[in-house]
């Protein structure tokens, strides 16, 4: 028994008991008795008779409820709790099963002494209603609170995260890490990336994985937000505002970009001092600023400076272009949401498909792939695969108007990756039928007549190589004799000499590799008009060597294709070209970034799966990142190296690149203008007569100069009609000078394969006669094709006319501007057809 008056204190104090008389609690005192109960002993058991009234003295207890339907929430006992105080007045049964967490002290009454002291004192029970009314009325008033909070909240809440992030790339797992540490404390969140990244499902993933997930978690559009911030702030006496009826939860304010500009200072003061002010009315004092314990989720299209100074935490979702590694598992994920919500048999996609989307930049992101997804679904009906036909919708603008012919073709892609091509050509002719030429243009006889050599090269070479470059662009270099030189040495001497190569100085080489190769044709071109070439075999033979000399000499000293990529004049001829080319090299830019990881199409490197074992790309160009067919010789050491099927061989519009991806270089153009030159230069006989000139061009120097006035005149041409349209049209600026010279291309094309037709046409056919003159045999029964001259002019004009039509059409594919604006550059270029046609075609 206890009589200390030190008990009465400690009930009056420590006890829900202190609401009771000091006459009562002396009376109680005396009955209490002390139990000791062990860790994990049951105390009480669930729905039995109260057998006394119990005290937790010192320890701790908890409740456990087994009956799941049972209206009472378990909860613990600490120092100080009454036990089944309300279930012996009301003469109940225990709610739930007592056990205790730690070894307990209790004192405990019986429960027939306690309802005797009772029954003496009434008060008891008066007491116990009192309390139980005041508790009512607070529940009451908290129930109240609880309803008009989840009035206000209830349009905007967020009762889940939708789903994780889904996906093993690097952003997706930097994205998982970020969110986690934003989930591990209270700071605010900035998430900002392009629309359809469902950036509002990664602010819910961060406040359900924080310890206050059970608080709530409502998203405002800040397109709706009142001007005034009444809705978010609340009004100084009146409604109150989301902030004060979220409490300790979470607000994620979607679209900041729409955020009013009244609220962006008010939003930042709150992100930075967790305070805001309520609005009050005109004429009305400012209110005293208020403390939230509210933590702001901001999602935005785009970063704000004003707000990141503010925020804990900065997070940037990449978009779905940047994770096509992770496509795949989006597609899995997606496919199996779908069908299971609707009972279907879930289908497989088909490689095929797969690789079509991952070649897909999504500029919907998220939304539009589940779209795309959801569309194929439906699309397929009771079909068991997702072919790529299905996705039609998933074609990226870059692929637009593209016809792959390796698909088209497959005997194509055979070849294509076959021994034959181009090493069995290149090792097995090309290298004997260069040395033979060479030699038979130093041996034989030395004009073009008697010399089948110097008829290939002139006669036959240069027309092909220009009607080729519309077709298949830089063809002619995979199969040239100048880097075939230049491979053999590179062996060679790696096998008499083992060393490492030295890497490219590419910096330089982008810098100045173009103007050398510009300086290069340049000689070449005075060279070719001030000695004749075309009529003197053994210069012909000489400059053929100089060019292979410089191949094998820099294959020597650098890695790969060094010479052909940079500083060959025939390479950046066929380069600028190839612009032009109605064909391209190229690979699908998702199955590279998602499925690759070893880059063997620009590294090399072994077998793997369909991948042959290469060297890798002689050009240092990753197919994947071409933009244009400058820098692809068509060898197709990429297309037998991928394993992925990649790489593709596409029919496009002709020169789609240079009004769409093209980058301009002032070499090339310098380059281009240098061609258009050459057009004069290797026709000043017919300049001559038609300006009805009579110089003298035996004498070196006249003709040195003349020559090279016949190169720049062309070029001062363009110069001047630019500086007209710039002049005349004040009003609308024109594309850089750069840019818009790129339209000329046609006619320089044009212009250079109507001057070579002639030789083709007149000469070519008589290749066999010429080849027994060589030798010393009589060839002059032997057949001989050639064309009329009428027919020669004709085709001659047709060539002018269609590349005046094409130059002027390219033009303003990449001016974008009116007819009229272009008028100077139009009219430039009716002006140097015309004087190609007076030259070339009378």
């Amino acid at each position: 028994m206890l009589q200390s008056p030190e008990t009465v204190i400690w009930l009056q104090e420590r006890t829900t008991l202190g609401i009771l008389s000091s006459a009562v609690l002396n009376a109680i005192a005396p009955l209490m008795q002390t139990q000791v109960i062990s860790q994990g002993s049951s105390l009480i058991l669930e729905d039995t008779p109260p057998n006394a009234l119990y005290i937790l003295v010192d320890g701790q207890l908890e409740s456990e409820i087994n009956d799941k339907n049972h209206p009472v929430f378990p909860c613990g006992f600490l120092p100080g709790a009454v036990i089944n105080l309300k279930e012996l007045l009301l003469d109940e049964f225990t709610p739930y099963t007592i056990k205790a967490v730690t070894e307990s002290h209790l004192w405990f009454v019986s429960a027939a002494e306690f309802r005797d002291v009772v029954n003496q004192y009434p008060e008891i029970t008066q007491a116990l209603s009192r309390q139980l009314a005041q508790e009512l009325a607070q529940v009451t008033s908290a129930l109240t609170y609880e309803q008009e909070r989840s009035v206000a909240l209830r349009p905007y809440l967020v009762t889940k995260a939708q789903r994780g992030i889904v996906g093993t790339s690097r952003y997706a797992l930097r994205l998982r890490e970020q969110i986690r540490e934003a989930s591990a404390d209270r700071e605010s969140v900035e998430i900002f990336g392009e629309p359809g990244l469902e950036k509002d499902n990664i602010a819910a993933l961060i406040h359900f994985g924080s310890p206050k997930r059970r608080e709530p978690i409502i998203k405002v559009n800040c397109g709706i937000l009142q001007t005034s911030g009444a809705d978010l702030f609340g009004r100084a006496g009146g409604k109150p505002g989301l902030l004060e009826w979220l409490g300790e939860g979470s607000l994620i304010l979607n679209n900041l970009q729409e955020l009013p500009p009244e609220l962006l200072q008010p939003v930042a003061q709150l992100l930075k001092t967790n305070t805001y002010t309520p609005v009050t009315r005109p004429g009305e004092p400012t209110a005293a600023p208020r403390t939230s314990k509210v933590r702001i989720l901001i999602v935005a299209e785009k970063a704000q400076s004003q707000i990141e100074r503010c925020v804990g935490h900065v997070i940037k979702v990449p978009p779905l272009r940047l994770r096509k590694a992770d496509i795949q598992a989006q597609v899995e994920y997606y496919t199996s949401l779908y069908v299971r919500s609707r009972g279907l048999a879930k289908p497989h996609i088909t490689p095929e498909a797969l690789r079509r989307l991952q070649s897909y930049d999504f500029p919907g992101n998220l939304k539009e792939l589940k779209n795309i997804v959801e569309r194929a679904i439906v699309q397929v009906g009771k079909g068991s695969e997702l072919t790529e036909e299905i996705f039609w919708s998933a074609e990226t603008k870059k692929k637009q108007f593209r016809v792959n012919l390796l698909n088209l073709y497959p005997g194509l892609r055979r070849f294509l990756r076959s021994d034959w091509w181009p090493d069995r050509i290149n090792y097995g002719f090309t290298v004997a039928a260069f040395a033979l030429v060479v030699g038979v243009l130093f041996v034989g006889p030395q004009t073009r007549d008697r010399n089948f050599a110097l008829n290939l090269f002139w006669a036959w070479w240069w027309p092909l190589v220009l009607l080729i470059f519309p077709f298949l662009g830089r063809v002619w270099c995979a199969v040239c004799p100048f880097m075939i030189y230049g491979e053999i040495t590179q062996k060679l001497s790696l096998w008499l000499f083992p060393r490492q190569l030295q890497r490219w100085p590419r910096e330089k080489a982008e810098k100045w590799g173009g103007w050398f190769l510009f300086g290069l044709f340049t000689l070449i071109f005075l060279w070719e008009e001030l000695w004749d070439l075309e009529n003197t075999a053994y210069l012909c033979a000489c400059l053929l060597l100089l060019i292979t000399s410089g191949a094998m000499i820099f294959s020597a000293l650098f890695e790969r294709r060094f010479w052909c990529r940079y500083l060959c004049p025939i390479g950046g001829m066929n380069g600028l070209f190839a612009k032009l080319s109605m064909t391209e090299l190229r690979a699908q830019q998702g199955i590279c970034s998602a499925t690759c990881t070893t880059y063997q199409c620009y590294k090399g490197g072994a077998e793997k799966g369909e991948g042959m074992e290469t060297d890798g790309c002689p050009l240092y160009s990753h197919p994947a990142q071409l933009e244009d067919n400058r820098d692809c010789v068509l060898c197709m050491t990429c297309l037998k190296a991928c394993p992925h099927r990649s790489v593709e061989f596409n029919l496009r519009p002709p020169g789609i690149e240079l009004w769409t991806t093209h980058v301009p270089y002032n070499h090339e153009v310098a380059l281009l203008l240098l061609l258009l030159g050459a057009i004069y230069l290797h026709r000043l006989p017919e300049l001559q007569t038609g300006l009805g000139l009579q110089l003298d061009l035996t004498q070196f120097w006249l003709h040195l100069a003349i020559s090279i006035l016949a190169l720049l005149t062309p070029a001062v041409v363009v110069f001047i009609a630019y500086g007209c349209m710039k002049l005349f049209n004040p009003r609308r600026k024109p594309r850089k000078f750069i840019e818009l010279t790129y339209g000329y291309l046609p006619l320089v094309l044009g212009g250079n394969l109507a001057h070579y037709l002639r030789l083709g046409l007149g000469e070519g056919g008589k290749i066999l006669p010429v080849t027994f003159a060589t030798f010393g045999l009589h060839g002059e029964q032997l057949p001989v094709l050639v064309a009329h001259p009428a027919v020669i002019a004709f085709l001659q004009g047709s060539v002018l006319i269609f590349s005046v039509l094409l130059t002027m059409v390219l033009t303003q594919k990449i001016a974008k501007q009116p007819w009229k604006n272009m008028l100077w550059q139009h009219f430039t270029v009716l002006g140097l057809a015309a004087s190609m046609w007076m030259i070339i075609v009378f």
